[in-house]
Protein backbone atom coordinates (compact mmCIF):
# COMPACT_ATOMS: atom_id res chain seq x y z
CA UNK A 1 0.00 0.00 0.00
CA UNK A 2 1.87 3.22 -1.09
CA UNK A 3 0.99 6.35 0.75
CA UNK A 4 2.52 9.35 -0.01
CA UNK A 5 1.63 12.95 1.57
CA UNK A 6 2.98 16.60 1.42
CA UNK A 7 0.08 19.20 0.96
CA UNK A 8 1.30 22.28 -0.13
CA UNK A 9 0.40 24.03 3.58
CA UNK A 10 2.71 21.69 5.59
CA UNK A 11 5.58 23.52 3.55
CA UNK A 12 4.86 26.68 4.32
CA UNK A 13 5.09 25.52 8.21
CA UNK A 14 8.61 24.72 7.51
CA UNK A 15 9.16 28.27 6.78
CA UNK A 16 7.07 29.47 9.81
CA UNK A 17 9.43 27.49 12.43
CA UNK A 18 12.54 28.93 10.90
CA UNK A 19 11.43 32.24 10.75
CA UNK A 20 10.39 32.60 14.34
CA UNK A 21 12.44 30.17 15.90
CA UNK A 22 15.03 32.68 17.35
CA UNK A 23 11.61 33.90 19.14
CA UNK A 24 11.23 30.70 21.26
CA UNK A 25 12.96 29.67 24.30
CA UNK A 26 12.72 25.87 23.36
CA UNK A 27 10.52 23.96 21.37
CA UNK A 28 8.35 21.15 22.85
CA UNK A 29 7.60 18.81 20.43
CA UNK A 30 4.38 16.69 20.35
CA UNK A 31 4.28 12.85 18.97
CA UNK A 32 2.13 9.86 19.45
CA UNK A 33 2.99 7.67 21.55
CA UNK A 34 1.35 4.80 19.79
CA UNK A 35 4.04 5.59 17.09
CA UNK A 36 6.49 7.15 18.43
CA UNK A 37 9.08 7.18 15.26
CA UNK A 38 6.79 7.55 12.59
CA UNK A 39 5.02 10.17 13.99
CA UNK A 40 8.02 12.52 14.47
CA UNK A 41 9.25 14.10 11.31
CA UNK A 42 12.58 13.90 10.79
CA UNK A 43 13.21 17.01 8.67
CA UNK A 44 12.26 19.14 12.06
CA UNK A 45 15.48 18.26 13.39
CA UNK A 46 17.25 20.24 10.59
CA UNK A 47 14.96 23.05 11.07
CA UNK A 48 15.67 23.58 14.86
CA UNK A 49 19.34 22.79 15.23
CA UNK A 50 20.81 22.86 18.82
CA UNK A 51 17.24 24.44 19.97
CA UNK A 52 16.76 22.95 23.34
CA UNK A 53 13.52 20.86 22.89
CA UNK A 54 11.19 18.30 25.08
CA UNK A 55 9.73 15.35 23.57
CA UNK A 56 6.08 15.02 24.79
CA UNK A 57 4.39 11.67 24.28
CA UNK A 58 0.82 12.57 23.26
CA UNK A 59 -1.98 9.90 23.72
CA UNK A 60 -0.09 7.73 25.76
CA UNK A 61 -3.30 6.42 27.60
CA UNK A 62 -4.57 4.69 24.32
CA UNK A 63 -0.69 2.85 23.94
CA UNK A 64 0.07 -0.45 25.64
CA UNK A 65 1.89 0.60 28.94
CA UNK A 66 4.36 -1.97 28.60
CA UNK A 67 5.36 -1.15 25.53
CA UNK A 68 5.46 3.14 26.90
CA UNK A 69 7.84 1.61 29.39
CA UNK A 70 9.95 0.02 27.05
CA UNK A 71 10.36 3.51 24.93
CA UNK A 72 10.97 5.00 28.47
CA UNK A 73 13.97 3.29 29.39
CA UNK A 74 14.83 3.88 25.22
CA UNK A 75 14.85 7.36 25.67
CA UNK A 76 16.87 7.74 29.41
CA UNK A 77 19.13 5.65 28.04
CA UNK A 78 19.50 8.32 24.79
CA UNK A 79 19.38 11.22 26.71
CA UNK A 80 16.44 12.31 25.48
CA UNK A 81 14.02 14.06 27.35
CA UNK A 82 10.56 12.81 26.99
CA UNK A 83 7.41 12.96 28.99
CA UNK A 84 4.27 10.54 28.23
CA UNK A 85 0.69 12.30 28.76
CA UNK A 86 -2.71 12.47 27.85
CA UNK A 87 -3.12 15.62 26.61
CA UNK A 88 -6.59 15.47 28.45
CA UNK A 89 -5.30 15.14 31.64
CA UNK A 90 -6.01 17.52 34.04
CA UNK A 91 -2.35 17.35 35.58
CA UNK A 92 -0.42 17.85 32.33
CA UNK A 93 0.88 21.37 32.73
CA UNK A 94 2.88 20.06 36.34
CA UNK A 95 4.33 17.37 34.28
CA UNK A 96 5.23 19.34 31.20
CA UNK A 97 6.06 22.50 32.64
CA UNK A 98 8.31 20.49 35.05
CA UNK A 99 9.78 19.36 32.22
CA UNK A 100 10.67 22.52 30.63
CA UNK A 101 11.96 24.39 33.57
CA UNK A 102 14.05 21.23 33.53
CA UNK A 103 15.52 21.69 30.50
CA UNK A 104 15.98 25.28 30.82
CA UNK A 105 18.00 25.26 33.90
CA UNK A 106 20.53 26.69 32.60
CA UNK A 107 19.14 29.89 31.12
CA UNK A 108 16.66 30.34 33.80
CA UNK A 109 19.78 30.77 36.23
CA UNK A 110 21.25 32.76 33.87
CA UNK A 111 18.32 35.15 33.83
CA UNK A 112 17.79 35.16 37.74
CA UNK A 113 21.55 36.57 37.87
CA UNK A 114 20.49 38.84 35.73
CA UNK A 115 17.48 39.96 37.82
CA UNK A 116 15.43 38.79 34.34
CA UNK A 117 12.75 36.58 36.00
CA UNK A 118 10.05 38.20 35.14
CA UNK A 119 10.78 37.39 31.58
CA UNK A 120 8.23 34.92 29.81
CA UNK A 121 9.28 31.47 28.83
CA UNK A 122 8.22 31.09 25.31
CA UNK A 123 7.63 27.48 23.86
CA UNK A 124 7.26 27.01 20.59
CA UNK A 125 4.91 23.75 19.75
CA UNK A 126 5.50 21.55 17.01
CA UNK A 127 4.06 18.24 16.05
CA UNK A 128 2.66 16.31 13.12
CA UNK A 129 -1.05 16.44 12.09
CA UNK A 130 -3.79 14.93 13.97
CA UNK A 131 -1.35 14.21 17.64
CA UNK A 132 -3.41 16.17 19.63
CA UNK A 133 -1.85 19.53 19.78
CA UNK A 134 -3.78 21.52 20.10
CA UNK A 135 -6.00 19.78 22.70
CA UNK A 136 -2.34 19.90 24.68
CA UNK A 137 -2.35 23.80 23.94
CA UNK A 138 -6.21 24.36 25.56
CA UNK A 139 -5.09 22.52 28.74
CA UNK A 140 -1.91 24.25 29.21
CA UNK A 141 -4.40 27.59 28.59
CA UNK A 142 -7.32 26.31 30.59
CA UNK A 143 -9.33 27.67 27.59
CA UNK A 144 -10.21 26.43 24.12
CA UNK A 145 -8.17 29.22 22.60
CA UNK A 146 -6.62 26.88 19.46
CA UNK A 147 -9.07 25.36 17.02
CA UNK A 148 -9.20 21.54 17.30
CA UNK A 149 -10.90 18.68 15.01
CA UNK A 150 -10.73 14.78 14.66
CA UNK A 151 -9.01 15.96 11.27
CA UNK A 152 -5.43 15.77 10.60
CA UNK A 153 -4.45 19.42 9.47
CA UNK A 154 -7.27 21.49 11.81
CA UNK A 155 -4.64 24.18 12.46
CA UNK A 156 -3.61 26.18 9.87
CA UNK A 157 -1.82 29.54 11.03
CA UNK A 158 0.37 31.03 13.70
CA UNK A 159 -1.37 31.76 17.00
CA UNK A 160 0.52 32.75 20.04
CA UNK A 161 -1.12 31.52 23.33
CA UNK A 162 -0.79 33.39 26.73
CA UNK A 163 -0.27 30.28 29.04
CA UNK A 164 -0.41 30.98 33.15
CA UNK A 165 2.12 33.92 34.70
CA UNK A 166 5.50 33.30 33.09
CA UNK A 167 4.89 31.34 29.82
CA UNK A 168 3.70 32.28 26.60
CA UNK A 169 3.23 29.66 23.29
CA UNK A 170 4.02 29.47 19.66
CA UNK A 171 1.63 27.10 18.21
CA UNK A 172 2.01 26.16 14.60
CA UNK A 173 0.51 23.71 12.27
CA UNK A 174 1.39 19.71 11.97
CA UNK A 175 3.85 19.48 9.23
CA UNK A 176 4.39 15.64 7.53
CA UNK A 177 7.44 15.18 5.80
CA UNK A 178 7.31 14.46 1.69
CA UNK A 179 8.00 10.85 1.30
CA UNK A 180 8.16 8.01 3.50
CA UNK A 181 11.24 5.57 3.41
CA UNK A 182 9.49 2.81 4.38
CA UNK A 183 6.25 1.36 4.16
CA UNK A 184 5.36 0.92 7.95
CA UNK A 185 5.84 4.72 8.21
CA UNK A 186 2.83 5.46 6.16
CA UNK A 187 0.79 2.42 7.48
CA UNK A 188 1.36 3.56 10.74
CA UNK A 189 0.34 6.76 10.51
CA UNK A 190 -2.86 5.93 8.35
CA UNK A 191 -3.59 3.26 11.27
CA UNK A 192 -3.59 6.47 14.00
CA UNK A 193 -5.48 8.98 11.40
CA UNK A 194 -2.44 11.44 10.84
CA UNK A 195 -3.19 11.22 7.51
CA UNK A 196 -6.78 12.25 5.89
CA UNK A 197 -8.77 9.07 5.61
CA UNK A 198 -9.81 10.69 1.93
CA UNK A 199 -6.84 9.65 0.44
CA UNK A 200 -6.62 6.09 1.89
CA UNK A 201 -8.05 2.74 0.65
CA UNK A 202 -9.94 1.92 3.78
CA UNK A 203 -9.95 -1.64 2.70
CA UNK A 204 -6.57 -2.16 1.57
CA UNK A 205 -5.85 -0.31 5.38
CA UNK A 206 -8.15 -2.03 7.85
CA UNK A 207 -6.39 -5.59 5.76
CA UNK A 208 -2.78 -4.40 7.02
CA UNK A 209 -3.99 -3.60 10.40
CA UNK A 210 -6.36 -6.89 10.99
CA UNK A 211 -2.63 -8.17 10.15
CA UNK A 212 -0.72 -6.35 12.41
CA UNK A 213 -3.07 -7.17 15.08
CA UNK A 214 -3.20 -11.22 14.70
CA UNK A 215 0.89 -10.76 14.96
CA UNK A 216 0.80 -8.79 18.08
CA UNK A 217 -2.44 -8.72 19.26
CA UNK A 218 -4.77 -11.59 18.66
CA UNK A 219 -6.73 -11.76 22.06
CA UNK A 220 -8.06 -8.45 20.81
CA UNK A 221 -9.51 -9.85 17.81
CA UNK A 222 -11.16 -12.80 19.38
CA UNK A 223 -12.64 -10.74 22.72
CA UNK A 224 -14.05 -7.64 20.21
CA UNK A 225 -14.99 -9.75 17.16
CA UNK A 226 -15.41 -13.10 18.24
CA UNK A 227 -13.13 -14.65 15.96
CA UNK A 228 -11.85 -17.75 16.28
CA UNK A 229 -8.70 -18.98 16.12
CA UNK A 230 -7.28 -15.45 14.04
CA UNK A 231 -3.90 -17.33 12.86
CA UNK A 232 -5.93 -19.35 10.83
CA UNK A 233 -6.63 -16.36 8.72
CA UNK A 234 -5.73 -13.83 5.94
CA UNK A 235 -5.62 -10.36 6.43
CA UNK A 236 -8.70 -10.58 3.91
CA UNK A 237 -10.49 -13.19 5.69
CA UNK A 238 -9.79 -11.50 8.91
CA UNK A 239 -12.20 -8.64 7.42
CA UNK A 240 -14.27 -11.07 6.02
CA UNK A 241 -14.80 -12.48 9.50
CA UNK A 242 -15.03 -9.00 11.15
CA UNK A 243 -18.32 -8.46 8.61
CA UNK A 244 -19.44 -11.23 9.60
CA UNK A 245 -19.18 -10.80 13.30
CA UNK A 246 -21.35 -7.94 12.71
CA UNK A 247 -23.69 -8.95 10.20
CA UNK A 248 -22.21 -6.44 7.78
CA UNK A 249 -23.18 -8.18 4.40
CA UNK A 250 -24.54 -6.46 0.86
CA UNK A 251 -26.76 -8.46 -2.12
CA UNK A 252 -26.65 -12.45 -2.15
CA UNK A 253 -25.13 -12.45 1.64
CA UNK A 254 -21.98 -11.75 0.80
CA UNK A 255 -19.48 -9.86 3.35
CA UNK A 256 -19.48 -5.90 3.42
CA UNK A 257 -16.11 -5.36 3.83
CA UNK A 258 -16.25 -1.90 3.13
CA UNK A 259 -18.32 -1.34 6.15
CA UNK A 260 -16.32 -3.54 8.31
CA UNK A 261 -12.99 -1.52 7.16
CA UNK A 262 -14.46 1.54 8.38
CA UNK A 263 -15.61 -0.40 11.82
CA UNK A 264 -11.85 -1.74 12.42
CA UNK A 265 -10.04 0.81 11.62
CA UNK A 266 -12.62 3.83 13.73
CA UNK A 267 -12.60 0.47 16.87
CA UNK A 268 -8.99 0.63 16.82
CA UNK A 269 -8.53 4.61 16.94
CA UNK A 270 -10.84 4.62 19.58
CA UNK A 271 -8.97 2.05 21.88
CA UNK A 272 -12.19 -0.28 22.01
CA UNK A 273 -9.54 -2.51 20.92
CA UNK A 274 -7.46 -2.37 23.66
CA UNK A 275 -4.35 -0.28 24.09
CA UNK A 276 -1.99 -0.71 21.59
CA UNK A 277 0.99 0.55 20.33
CA UNK A 278 2.53 0.16 16.80
CA UNK A 279 6.08 0.21 17.34
CA UNK A 280 8.44 -1.02 19.81
CA UNK A 281 12.15 -0.08 20.68
CA UNK A 282 14.61 -1.85 18.19
CA UNK A 283 12.33 -2.54 15.62
CA UNK A 284 13.20 0.82 13.29
CA UNK A 285 16.11 2.74 12.91
CA UNK A 286 14.02 5.57 12.58
CA UNK A 287 13.10 7.85 9.98
CA UNK A 288 15.45 9.55 7.56
CA UNK A 289 16.13 12.02 5.14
Amino acid sequence: MQIQWFPGHMAKTARLITENLRLADIVVEIADARIPVSSRNPYLARLLGDKPRILVLNKADLADPAVNAQWKKEYEKNGEQAVFVNSRDEKIWKTVIGSVEEALKELLLRRAEKNMQGKPIRMMITGIPNVGKSTFINNLSGRASAKTGDRPGVTTGKQWVTLRTGYELLDTPGMLWQKFEGEDEGLHLAFTGAIRDEVLDAEELAVALLVFLQAQYPDALVQRYKIENPENEDGYGLLCAVARARNFVVRGGEPDTVRAAQIVIDECRGAKLGRISFERPGQQEGNKV
